[in-house]
């Protein structure tokens, strides 16, 4: 019996993928003033809207009406697997939870598991995928839970911002510090930490020393990587994350790679030119 596998709209899958895999996904919603979208907003769209602002958007995350309404949308003799961005970051994950206690005391015989994926946007879309691909391949609903938790924990999501204008905007970086630290060309390199936290890993000054950092953390743990699949998702900045991927592969060929435009939510943190990277490190515990 094949394994249904719902994820939610910071997941950043394409629609190809999505159909591809029969993967479900669960929208969030994105406010610019009175205007309200949901993540499935074309990206285009989206990132002009936001350079045209004077406000960040404000994001919001799916209901439990809104997970309940799906899991009685799929087929009732399949089981459930949901996956949802970082419980760190947002509500969705315990969104997600309480939909669960509501199908369940509705008396449905299909199982649900709700899954913490500790990351976000082309993290959670990397597992998401995983998920979809473990499905196809026969695990039973057990074997699949205790492979994804496992995977959760080896999934290392790196991301680099190419401006800090959002952070400052976002509250998250003072005026002052923002403008230093812009004049000096400074770039971020941050990663989702084990809790699911984002932490800041270095500040390198120039966009190309950045990258070249992330590709260096492939690199540290190329030896235990799932080399059969990488994930890149990109803030409205395609021929840079094409060109990065390109660089990559060189010295790293995964066999597959899932390229993403970043949405709306992860894109109002990141700002413009910005690139997150996941992939699976087999040494992690």
């Amino acid at each position: 019996m094949t394994i249904q596998i719902i994820t939610d709209g910071n997941s950043d899958l394409s629609t190809e993928i999505i159909q591809e895999l029969g993967i479900s996904v669960v929208p969030l919603h994105v406010h610019f003033g009175h205007e309200t979208y949901d993540s499935t907003m074309d990206t285009e769209l989206f990132y002009n809207k936001m350079r045209e602002s004077e406000e960040l958007p404000k994001t919001s995350s799916p209901s439990p009406g809104d997970f309940y309404n799906m899991y009685k949308s799929l087929d009732q003799t399949k089981d459930i697997l949901v996956l949802c961005v970082t419980s760190q970051l947002s509500s969705t994950y315990n969104h997600a939870l309480m939909a669960k206690e509501m199908y369940e005391e509705e008396g449905y015989a299909n199982k649900v598991e709700v899954i913490d994926s500790k990351t976000a946007s082309a993290g959670l879309g990397f597992l998401a995928v995983k998920a979809a691909l473990l499905s196809k391949a026969g695990h039973s609903f057990h074997e699949l839970q205790e492979k994804l938790k496992e995977c959760v924990k080896q999934t290392r999501t790196y991301f680099s911002l190419d401006t800090l204008e959002n952070v400052v905007k976002g509250g998250r970086m003072s005026r002052l510090k923002g403008t230093v630290a812009s004049m000096l060309n400074i770039k971020i390199l941050m990663q989702a930490s084990e809790e699911g936290t984002i932490e800041v890993v270095e500040k390198v000054r120039g966009t190309q020393r950045v990258l070249k950092r992330m590709i260096d953390k492939v690199g540290e743990a190329w030896q235990h990587a799932d080399q059969s699949i990488i994930a890149l998702a990109h803030s409205n900045c395609e021929e840079r994350a094409k060109q990065f991927m390109s660089s990559l592969l060189e010295k790293y060929p995964f066999e597959r790679v899932l390229y993403l435009n970043m949405g709306p939510v992860i894109g109002t943190y990141a700002g413009e030119g910005g690139i997150l990277l996941a992939f699976q490190d087999r040494s992690k515990e």
